[in-house]
């Protein structure tokens, strides 16, 4: 399998690698990433890379899928994850994305998920795409609408403190035509 997974028109999305481990630490280390996402405890290089190992790569081995590396095209830069992932407590698998800090605002988010969906339908076969955020995410639930998804209702999944907001695909989506 290729390195780069995905291309779009801005950005490579490319396998996870255990060398990624600088660019892991600094990004599951942002304010915005625990108070969204969670705090995954990461807070040395030696636990990125264990990090690394059990929540990408063991994903692609086993699912064949996961959440890649975002980079910039014009430099190689690293900037974001996006991809996809199955959680035991969904049926289906979730579109995911996390983004350094100074690379929000870019529209690099959607323009990756559309790229991701696109993937998953075309490529993987995947019929159905949901996702969850933070209820109070609303920079997040504005891309899963871009990404032609619309909240279903409120859920409570293992691992999570309170809520989360659950989306699912429209049945107008572009991707489902």
């Amino acid at each position: 399998m290729s390195a780069i997974v995905i291309s779009t028109a801005r950005l490579n999305m490319r396998l996870m690698r255990l060398d990624d481990d600088a660019f892991v630490l600094r990004l599951v280390n942002q304010s915005s990433f625990i108070n969204n996402i969670g705090d995954k405890g990461v807070r040395d290089l030696f636990s990125a890379r264990e990090h690394i190992h059990s929540s990408y790569l063991n994903q692609y081995e086993k699912l064949g899928f996961g959440l890649w590396v975002v980079e910039l095209k014009s430099n190689q830069q690293p900037i974001g994850v996006c991809g996809l992932v199955k959680r035991d407590a969904l049926t289906s698998p979730d579109i995911g994305y996390a983004f350094l800090d100074e690379a929000a605002g870019n529209g690099y988010a959607t323009e990756a998920g559309l790229a991701v969906m696109k993937y998953a339908k075309n490529q993987l076969g995947i019929k159905k795409i949901v996702a969850i955020t933070a209820t109070d995410n609303t920079a997040s639930q504005r891309v899963l609408v871009k990404l032609g998804l619309e909240f279903k209702k409120q859920v409570y999944l293992p691992g999570y403190h309170g809520a989360s907001c659950y989306f699912e695909e429209c049945s107008h989506t572009l991707l489902n035509k």
